[in-house]
């Protein structure tokens, strides 16, 4: 996710792993799978959904219960972790305060259920019976969606409504159990496992969707629309609606690039931003595994935010400010999407990477207005300021990397950290092996990792593995010993 922090041009979120995960399979083996039913109704705000859900047991281990996570009810009134802080509450609730919620109706083919977590966001299942390595389990859950009318992921914007985190979604599972995720609002709180997705979503027949899928079929009878769409090894799924969307396309080694917006004088532009950015990641990483990718402009109270195959950028944003956040969340799209990661705990790792992605691709295309020394000695700048802010009120200023959300202050300490010193810490990477190890140990990351939710150590490795002695350099940072 790409934030602005005050005046300021802000930075991106996400995160990378610290314990084992199940992990996502090659696209050859079985995975979990989504059949997701939901019809939006635009005069109560209310997504009506169920979900059939497979759940493929890839582990070693048996379970007899199966944890989801209910983001949607972070938006509730009432709720002990708010989806966004007081100095965003003014750029995200543009018509008040406004809440919503979702609400489990059923749930078929199990033993019990219950909503359960610390703030209400889990959905716990007692299965009938066991499900063992290699086995299956299916379950329908029927739930309702409340959305509030804020600029957010999941909300009713001023011209669009954002579909992000619209499902109960299957909790990651590490050595330690199932990852509940708190919807704190420094950060992206997601930690998914890829799945396969086939979702239909019902609206009124002037709305336009933009998806995180393939468009299978597309129907309208009774002055509603149905649009069916299909997505393989995904971590999650994502939908934008709108009734005063228009389109500009184009094509990249046979990826579909739409560009959905309302309010864009150099759409084209924008549009070649997005292009050229999934040619050079492609490039220099690893192929780009989806057939689509939808960048869709909308209400959001920050930058942009990533899913599988589908970015939600700002409707706020100037020219540049729109191009460098295109450009970010499509690095995402190899930082988060396809290779996954912890972004719970590891906040610095896949922000830090699209950040620096990003750093990369203008430093590779001089026509844009950013440069590899503007763009880094921003960052390194805001950092300094930020340290010296901290230790002036705290006595101290904690720089360690490897922490909770929930262990962050504010925005302002979280984006300095993850975005800022993530940036950072890339280019000095860069410096100290050279550009040929350094791009060789991200491509070694791509192709090691796809599909699969990695570690930190696991990133590590992959410059390390190339005979270079970096133990000490990724220490220093991460435990926040060096001095910037």
């Amino acid at each position: 996710m790409k934030k602005r922090i005050v005046s300021l041009l802000l930075i991106i979120c996400a995160a990378v792993a610290v314990f084992s995960f199940a992990g996502c399979k090659k696209k050859s083996a079985k995975v979990s799978e989504y059949e997701i039913f939901a019809s939006y109704d635009s005069e109560t705000r209310t997504l009506t959904g169920a979900v059939d859900f497979t759940y493929y047991n890839s582990t070693d281990n048996e379970f007899t219960e199966l944890k989801f996570n209910l983001y949607g009810n972070a938006f509730r009134e009432n709720a002990l972790h708010k989806p966004v802080s007081s100095s965003y509450e003014a750029r995200a609730f543009y018509d008040g305060k406004s809440y919503g919620s979702m609400s489990v109706e059923s749930v078929e083919n199990c033993a019990n259920w219950n909503v359960t977590g610390e703030d209400e966001n889990i959905l716990s299942v007692t299965l009938t019976q066991p499900v063992y390595p290699e086995q299956s389990v299916k379950l329908k859950i029927n739930y309702k969606l409340t959305l509030a009318k804020i600029n957010h992921r999941t909300g009713v914007t001023k011209n669009a409504v954002n579909l992000g985190n619209f499902y109960p979604i299957l909790c990651a599972y590490t050595k330690e159990g199932f990852i509940e995720a708190p919807y704190y609002h420094c950060g992206d709180p997601f930690v998914s496992e890829c799945a396969n997705y086939n979702v239909t979503i019902e609206m009124p027949a002037q709305y336009s969707s933009a998806a995180s899928g393939k468009l299978v079929t597309e129907s309208t009878a009774s002055e509603r629309k149905k649009c069916s769409y299909s997505l393989e090894n995904a971590r999650d799924f994502a939908l934008v609606l709108s009734d005063k969307f228009q389109v500009v396309s184009g094509s990249v080694n046979g990826v579909e690039i739409n560009y959905y917006y309302y309010s864009d004088d150099n759409a084209q532009k924008s549009l070649a931003a997005a292009c050229e950015s999934v040619e050079y990641f492609s490039e220099t990483f690893g192929g780009y595994v989806y057939p689509t990718l939808s960048v869709v402009q909308t209400g959001f109270c920050y930058g942009g935010m990533e899913y599988p195959a589908l970015t939600m950028i700002s409707d706020d944003l100037k020219s540049d400010e729109g191009i460098y956040t295109i450009v970010h969340e499509n690095a995402h799209q190899w930082w988060y999407a396809m290779v996954g990661s912890d972004q719970l705990n590891c906040g610095w790792q896949d922000e830090g990477l699209a950040e620096y992605s990003s750093v990369m691709f203008f430093e590779s295309h001089p026509d844009y207005a950013f440069t590899r020394l503007g763009l880094v000695g921003s960052a390194t700048k805001a950092y300094r300021a930020f340290y010296s802010v901290y230790n002036q009120i705290f006595g101290e200023t904690d720089t360690s990397m490897n922490r909770n959300l929930s262990q962050f202050s504010s925005e302002y300490e979280y984006s300095n950290i993850a975005y800022n010193k993530g940036m950072i810490m890339f280019d000095l990477l860069r410096q100290s092996i050279g550009d040929d190890k350094f791009v060789s140990g991200l491509k070694k990351y791509y192709k090691s990792n796809v599909y699969k939710i990695a570690s930190c150590d696991d990133l590590f490795g992959c410059f390390i593995s190339g005979g270079n002695d970096l133990e000490g350099f990724f220490e220093a940072f991460i435990e926040g010993k060096i001095v910037i």
